[in-house]
C-alpha cells in the first residue's frame, strides 16, 4: 500500500502542470472567442485543453487510495472539528476520483453502458462537498489564529495603535469592523499557508458551482479561477512550508 501511495504521489507535479496548462488554454479560448483572425489558434488551444484534461485523468488513476489513506490519518486527529472536516473532505475526494476513473474508462471504451452526464454530475457533487469541508477547515483555523492573536498583549497594543493612527477610517468603517479586518489581515499575513489554501479552495469552488448550476459564471471565470488555483498548487508543491497542515 505504501509503495502505491508513494508512486501515485509522484504524479502530483505533472498533474498540476497539466492542470495549469488546461485552464490557461480555457481562459485563452474565452478571451479570443470573438477574434475571427485567431480561429486557428483557438482550435489548437481547444485541442491542447482536451489533451491536458485526458492526460490528467491518467495521472489521477490510483488517487482514490491516497484519499483513503489520508482519511485514515485524519481520523486520528485529536481536534474533533479538524477530524470531521478533513475526514469528510478526503472521503468525498475519494468518491470524486472513483467517478473520474469510471468516466475515464468510458472515454477509452473500457466501459460503455453508463450515463456519462450522471456520473459527471456525481463527480462534481463530490468535488463540491470536498471543497466545502476544506473551506470549513480553513475558516476554523483562521478563527483559532485570530483568537490566539487577541490574547497576545503585544498584538493588542499594535491593534490599538492602528485604530488611534487611523481615526478617519471611522467615517467609513465602524471601529469594530476595522479592528476585525485588521486582526484578520494580520493573522493571514503571519500564516501565508492558510491564506493560500483558502484562496485556492475559493477559486476551485467556482468550478463545481458552475458545473452543478448552483452559481453559473462563464468559461472565462472558470478558466481564470482554475489557473490561479493550479499556480497556487504548484507553489505549495515546490515550497512545502506554504502547504497547510494538517
Amino acid at each position: 500500500m505504501d509503495a502505491v501511495v508513494k508512486f501515485t504521489n509522484q504524479s502530483q507535479g505533472r498533474d498540476r502542470i497539466f492542470r495549469a496548462t488546461q485552464y490557461a488554454c480555457a481562459l485563452s479560448v474565452y478571451l479570443l472567442r470573438k477574434n475571427s483572425d485567431r480561429k486557428e489558434l483557438v482550435a489548437k488551444l481547444k485541442s491542447l485543453e482536451g489533451t491536458m484534461s485526458a492526460g490528467r485523468k491518467l495521472f489521477r488513476l490510483g488517487n482514490t487510495i491516497n484519499s483513503i489513506e489520508a482519511a485514515k490519518r485524519t481520523m486520528q486527529l485529536s481536534d474533533r472539528v479538524l477530524c470531521l472536516c478533513l475526514t469528510t473532505a478526503n472521503i468525498n475526494r475519494g468518491l470524486y476520483f472513483i467517478c473520474d476513473n469510471i468516466l475515464w474508462a468510458r472515454s477509452v471504451g473500457l466501459i460503455r453502458d453508463i450515463d456519462k452526464e450522471r456520473w459527471s454530475l456525481n463527480a462534481s457533487r463530490c468535488y463540491f462537498f470536498s471543497l466545502v469541508m476544506n473551506l470549513t477547515r480553513d475558516v476554523y483555523v483562521i478563527l483559532q489564529l485570530m483568537a490566539q492573536r487577541v490574547r497576545d498583549k503585544h498584538f493588542r497594543q499594535k491593534m490599538d495603535q492602528h485604530l488611534r493612527e487611523n481615526p478617519e477610517v471611522a467615517d467609513v468603517i465602524i471601529p469594530q469592523l476595522d479592528a476585525f479586518l485588521f486582526l484578520l489581515f494580520e493573522s493571514l499575513k503571519s500564516h501565508p499557508a492558510v491564506a493560500l489554501d483558502m484562496l485556492k479552495n475559493v477559486c476551485d469552488l467556482f468550478i463545481p458551482l458552475d458545473r452543478l448550476g448552483i452559481y453559473q459564471s462563464n468559461a472565462g471565470v472558470v478558466g481564470f479561477c482554475g489557473l490561479i488555483s493550479s499556480l497556487i498548487g504548484i507553489v505549495t508543491l515546490v515550497q512545502p512550508k506554504l502547504r497547510i497542515k494538517p
